[in-house]
């Protein structure tokens, strides 16, 4: 290994989070080159030539999104850690096929989220929209509300985050039911009463009260919500999607809810943001949207360079790093 390991950070750090990376070892040095990238995404070339000498010598890239031929411009670089957990907005082709080693940030989002599932949860059952319009348009009305004990939950994707929504699920007396790649019949997960492999989808899909979409953006993912899992779910289940939108194919969504094939959707990721402010999402009362915020904290830059930091360490040391991305499978 060089004696000095040249990080280049293509997102504003933090003057604590870079701190914590900078801690890691004297053999390391942090460049942060967020503007100079950010001047070339909005058609700025003007500095490029300095934003390649930086690339020339890295060794480590931290990053959200990634310069446009990195490869070619990093000849030294030999591990990605990127920011975020779903790695398919930087997975591009050529990445995919190289032997560059991506890193992502699994690991410290599943209780934000889980927590963000769990107030969609209950504010459906409590009709807590119905208490905001009525704020808003000075009504007074009386209404029903309900508990989330002995409703079923159908978590779609149990990695970290499907296990931690399980888990806060349980603290509430649910049933949960989840779907996980590698499951086979028999197979037991704790906080889990029924696991069921990605075939029987619908199975789950049929028998839930909420359907938690939890699992990576692949291909094999893309789309997988559409016209037949919906109409497998109840009419008076709810979708929650905290995953990414492209998992659900969105114009049938809107129909879904238009025509009340199910009774409304928790919507903290769409197929393309922001959200057109002409979608009927926007203005549908048995949606409740966000701006992908559920996996975003105040400290979430100092919890992402303590991860970063952990596998800077590992790296020199040569030990095996944290959150390896399967590039093949896209997560």
């Amino acid at each position: 290994m060089a004696e000095e390991t040249r990080v280049v950070a293509i997102n504003k750090i933090e003057p604590e989070a870079l701190d914590i990376i900078r801690a890691v070892s004297h053999e390391i040095s942090v460049k942060d080159v967020t503007d100079l990238a950010r001047a070339e995404r909005n058609g700025d070339y003007s500095r490029s030539d300095e934003l390649d000498r930086e690339l020339e010598r890295a060794e480590v890239v931290y990053a959200l999104k990634l310069p446009e031929r990195l490869l070619d411009r990093a000849p030294r670089l030999k591990w990605i850690q990127t920011i975020s957990t779903g790695v398919e907005k930087i997975l591009t082709p050529e990445l995919a096929r190289s032997q560059m080693v991506v890193t992502n940030m699994s690991g410290i989002h599943e209780v934000t989220i889980a927590e963000f599932v769990l107030m969609l949860m209950l504010m459906f059952v409590k009709h807590a929209p119905g208490s905001f319009y009525q704020q808003i348009e000075g009504r007074w009305k009386w209404f029903p509300v309900d508990v989330l004990t002995d409703k079923t939950v159908g978590i779609v994707g149990l990695g970290r985050i499907g296990r931690e929504v399980a888990r806060v699920s349980r603290l509430f007396n649910m049933k949960v039911l989840a779907t996980r790649r590698s499951a086979a019949t028999g197979d037991v997960e704790e906080n889990v009463d029924l696991l069921l492999p990605p075939t029987r989808l619908h199975e789950l899909l049929s028998l839930s009260d909420f359907v938690v979409l939890a699992l990576p953006l692949t291909d094999e993912s893309r789309g997988l919500i559409g016209e037949e899992e919906l109409k497998a779910m109840r009419p008076s289940a709810r979708l929650i999607n905290v995953s990414r939108g492209a998992i659900v194919d969105e114009p049938i969504l809107i129909q879904a809810l238009q025509e009340g094939w199910i009774a409304g959707a928790g919507l903290d990721v769409f197929a393309e943001e922001p959200l057109s402010p002409d979608s009927p999402l926007r203005r549908m009362r048995n949606v409740i949207f966000s701006p992908h915020v559920s996996g975003d904290i105040e400290a979430y830059d100092v919890g992402a360079a303590r991860l970063f930091a952990e596998n800077l360490r590992r790296y020199i040391e040569g030990r095996p790093l944290l959150n390896v991305v399967d590039k093949a499978r896209g997560y």
